[in-house]
C-alpha cells in the first residue's frame, strides 16, 4: 500500500488500494460521505471514521453496525478542497489529518470555498440532470400513511384518511400508501381483500385533488407465487453456496431481487408500469436497498458491489418522475426525492437536532430535493409507543419542514393537536406556502446547476462554517429554527450584511444575537440594502 501526503493545489489521483493524508489546513472544514454523519459535519475538528462501503464505524456514544444510508464517495472542504472517487472509500480524521484509503480516489482544489468545492465536484461526478421532480411533491405537504395506518391500509382507511386532511382545512397533496397495500413482498398488486376496486379508489383521491404513490421494496416473500417465478428464472440473488439468499430485514425474512440483472429489473418495472397504467397510480416510494440488505460474496448477474447494488435500486426511480428514497448511494443531480430515515420523536441528536444538519449533508452529496422525515416523527416503534404526542415538539418539527424544500405529514395535526398547537402549524405551513415560489425557483435552479436547496452557512458565509443548525434558503434567506424544548430565546449567527428578520427588524451582521422565540417564532431572515427601509410594525 502506498501512502502519499498531499501538499499541492493540483489534481492528484490516487492509486488503486492506495492511502492518501491530507493535512488539514487552519479553518478548514469538511462535508460529505454519509448522510446518517450529518449531525457530526462539519469534520474536522473531532476524530471520526467512516467506512463508505459497509456499515459505520464506531463513534462517540455509538455501535458498530449501525448501517450508511444515504451516503456517496465524496468530501468537500471550506478551503476548496475536493476528495472523490467513483468507488467507495474509507475516510478518518484525527490529530488535524485527514487519512483516505480506497481505489481511484481524485484529490485537488477547485478554489477557496465550499462553494467552489461543491460546484466542481457536481460538475466532475454528478452533473445535474436538468430534471427535478414533479411540481406537486413540493407544492403543498404530502401525506404517509404509515403511522395513521400501519401495516394495515386498506381503500377505506386510505379514503378516510383523505378526507379527514381535506376536512381539517388542508391542501390535498402527494398521498403515499404505505406497507401492507399488497398481498406479499413483491407481489405488488392490490390486495383484493382491503382494496376491493383500487381504480375507483385512485380515481376520486385524484378528483379530490391527490396525486397517488406506492410503497414498496427489493424483497421478495419465500415461497409466494412471485418467489416460486423469480427462482425459477434466476432473477433473485444467491449467496456464497448458490442457494437463493433469505435475509432478514426490518419486516422478517425475504429473499432479494438481482438488480444486476437486466430482466430482473424489467420483471419489477413491467409490474409497475402497470399499477399506472391500470390503476392511475402515480408514482412509488422505494424503500429499504440498504448498502447492508447486500454482500461483497453474493452471486450476482454481473459483478456489483452492496454499494452499487444500492446504486441500481435508485437508477429505477428515474423511470418514475414521482418517486421517493431514504437509502441512496451516490446518484447525486438526479431528479430523485430523499426523505431522511426515520427519525424517533425525541429532541436530541438522533431526533429533532439530526434534521438540519443530515439536510444540509444530503444537499452536499448531491441530492438537492430533500425532505426531512414525517412531522413529528417516522420511527414507528418509537412514535407508536408514545402515550400522548409532544405538541410543542410536533410544532417545531413542522417549522422546519415548512423551510424544507419538501414537507410530509402522516399523524393528521388535526387529529393530534389541541386548537392552539394546530393553529401554530397552519401558521407554519402558511409560511411555506409564502416561500414556495422561492423554493420551486431554487428546485428549478438545482436541476440546472446541481446547488442544493438547503445549503451549509459556509456555502455563502465562509465565516460560519462551524454553524449546523442554521441553513441558507438559496444565497439571500437563512433560518435558524428552534430545536430545543421551552426555549423561548434563540442563538443565532448572522452572516455579514443586512438582514430583516420575521418581525420587520433590522439584524446587522456579522453578530450572534439572542433572537426572542415563542412558539409561533420561526427565526428566518432575508436579505436587506445598504438602503432597506422597514416599515415599523
Amino acid at each position: 500500500m502506498t501512502s502519499i501526503t498531499h501538499r499541492s493545489d493540483t489534481v492528484m489521483s490516487v492509486d488503486a488500494a492506495a492511502s492518501l493524508e491530507l493535512t488539514i489546513e487552519p479553518g478548514e472544514y469538511w462535508w460529505g460521505g454519509a448522510v446518517e454523519d450529518g449531525r457530526l459535519m462539519p469534520f474536522g475538528v473531532d476524530a471520526h471514521a467512516r467506512d463508505l462501503g459497509m456499515p459505520s464505524a464506531a463513534h462517540e456514544g455509538e455501535t458498530v453496525g449501525r448501517p450508511s444510508n444515504q451516503s456517496a464517495p465524496l468530501l468537500v472542504s471550506t478551503r476548496g478542497r475536493v476528495v472523490a472517487s467513483r468507488q467507495s472509500f474509507t475516510f478518518s480524521f484525527s490529530d488535524g489529518i485527514l487519512r483516505i484509503t480506497g481505489d481511484d480516489v481524485v484529490t485537488f482544489r477547485a478554489g477557496s470555498t465550499l462553494r467552489d468545492a461543491f460546484l466542481a465536484a457536481s460538475a466532475r461526478f454528478f452533473p445535474p440532470s436538468g430534471q427535478r421532480p414533479p411540481r406537486e411533491l413540493f407544492d403543498a405537504p404530502q401525506y404517509n400513511t404509515w403511522i395513521e395506518h400501519p401495516y394495515r391500509p386498506t381503500q377505506h382507511t386510505v379514503l378516510q384518511y383523505a378526507r379527514s386532511i381535506l376536512d381539517a382545512g388542508m391542501e390535498p397533496g402527494v398521498l403515499i400508501i404505505d406497507d401492507s397495500w399488497s398481498p406479499d413482498y413483491g407481489t405488488w398488486i392490490f390486495d383484493s381483500g382491503r382494496f376491493p376496486d383500487p381504480r375507483a379508489m385512485v380515481e376520486e383521491l385524484h378528483e379530490c385533488g391527490f396525486r397517488v404513490m406506492l410503497w414498496l421494496v427489493p424483497f421478495v416473500s419465500p415461497d409466494s407465487a412471485a418467489f416460486r417465478e423469480l427462482e425459477a428464472e434466476n432473477l433473485l440473488i444467491r449467496d456464497q453456496d448458490g442457494d437463493t439468499a433469505i435475509r432478514r430485514w426490518w419486516n422478517g425474512l425475504s429473499a432479494l431481487l438481482d438488480l444486476s440483472n437486466g430482466r430482473t429489473v424489467e420483471w419489477l418495472t413491467n409490474r409497475l408500469d402497470d399499477l399506472i397504467d391500470s390503476y392511475g397510480v402515480d408514482g412509488f416510494k422505494f424503500d429499504g436497498g440498504d448498502v447492508r440488505d447486500f454482500r461483497s460474496d453474493d452471486i450476482l448477474a454481473r459483478p456489483l458491489s452492496p454499494t452499487e447494488m444500492c446504486e441500481e435500486w435508485a437508477r429505477i426511480g428515474l423511470r418514475y418522475p414521482f418517486n421517493e428514497y431514504r437509502a441512496c448511494w451516490r446518484m447525486g443531480g438526479q431528479p430523485l426525492a430523499q426523505r431522511l430515515q426515520d427519525k424517533p420523536p425525541t429532541w436530541d441528536d438522533h431526533g429533532i437536532r439530526s434534521l438540519i444538519p443530515e439536510m444540509l449533508a444530503q444537499g452536499m452529496i448531491g441530492h438537492p430535493f430533500v425532505c426531512p422525515d414525517m412531522i413529528g416523527g417516522g420511527e414507528i416503534g418509537a412514535v407508536s409507543g408514545q402515550s400522548q404526542i409532544d405538541q410543542e415538539f410536533f410544532v417545531r418539527y413542522a417549522q422546519v419542514a415548512a423551510l424544507s424544500p419538501m414537507a410530509q405529514f402522516s399523524k393528521s395535526p388535526a387529529k393530534v393537536l389541541d386548537a392552539a398547537h394546530l393553529a401554530l402549524v397552519e401558521q407554519a405551513m402558511a409560511l411555506r406556502a409564502h416561500l414556495l415560489p422561492l423554493i420551486l425557483e431554487l428546485a428549478d435552479a438545482a436541476s440546472r446547476t446541481g446547488e442544493p436547496i438547503l445549503r451549509p452557512m459556509a456555502y455563502h458565509a465562509p465565516n460560519l462554517a462551524h454553524v449546523n443548525d442554521q441553513f441558507f434558503l438559496g444565497p439571500d434567506l437563512f433560518a435558524a429554527p428552534v430545536l430545543e424544548p421551552g426555549a423561548r430565546v434563540r442563538e443565532v449567527a448572522v452572516p455579514a450584511g443586512r438582514w430583516i428578520g420575521p418581525n420587520e427588524s433590522i439584524v446587522e451582521g456579522p453578530a450572534t444575537i439572542a433572537w426572542d422565540c415563542e412558539l409561533a417564532t420561526i427565526p428566518w431572515f432575508r436579505r436587506g440594502t445598504a438602503t432597506t427601509i422597514v416599515a415599523s410594525s
